[in-house]
């Protein structure tokens, strides 16, 4: 899926200065496996994120988002953990700082494929493979959290 209409709206006003969005990632678990996708823009392998859209509840972002690109229902359980993401430059100088909110999904229902484009690839992969998978730090770090049996959020900051 292209950038929200409602972005691109806003990038009107303010060109390619930095806009603070609201993202969120769906860490959607499955017996012992997640779901994983390939990006379709740079090849990184990732949970299901997304933006959310004005209004909507977070938790509805990351199960929406889940259905659109990977063709799964889930059930979001809790939220795992709230972070700031790095300032992120796009290749038209779109400047972009992401506050990430991230559940722990359950599977529901749904064989995944990649929906919409954003993947090219998506499907189960066996927790105890982690280890050896290719997995940025923070994508890491976003898992690992939805996986603490804990029933609270990690926040960062806060001192």
């Amino acid at each position: 899926m292209p950038t929200p209409d409602f972005v691109l709206d806003l990038r009107r006003f303010v060109g390619t200065r930095p806009l603070p969005l609201v993202g969120v990632t769906a860490v959607v678990l499955h017996d012992d496996r997640v779901l994983l996708g390939r990006r379709s823009d740079n090849g990184a392998l990732t949970p299901v994120t997304g933006i959310v859209d004005p209004g909507e509840e977070p938790a509805d972002a990351a199960v929406r988002e889940t259905l659109e690109e990977a063709g799964v229902a889930c059930r979001a359980e809790r939220l795992a953990w709230v972070h700031q993401i790095p300032r992120v430059t796009y290749e038209n100088g779109d400047q972009s700082d992401y506050l990430d909110l991230t559940f722990r999904c359950r599977f529901v229902s749904g064989e995944p494929y990649p929906a919409d484009g954003e993947m090219s690839e998506v499907g189960w992969y066996a927790l105890d493979a982690l280890p050896a998978l290719q997995l940025s730090d923070d994508m890491r770090g976003r898992i690992q959290a939805a996986l603490r049996e804990e029933d609270v959020a990690r926040f960062e900051g806060g001192r």
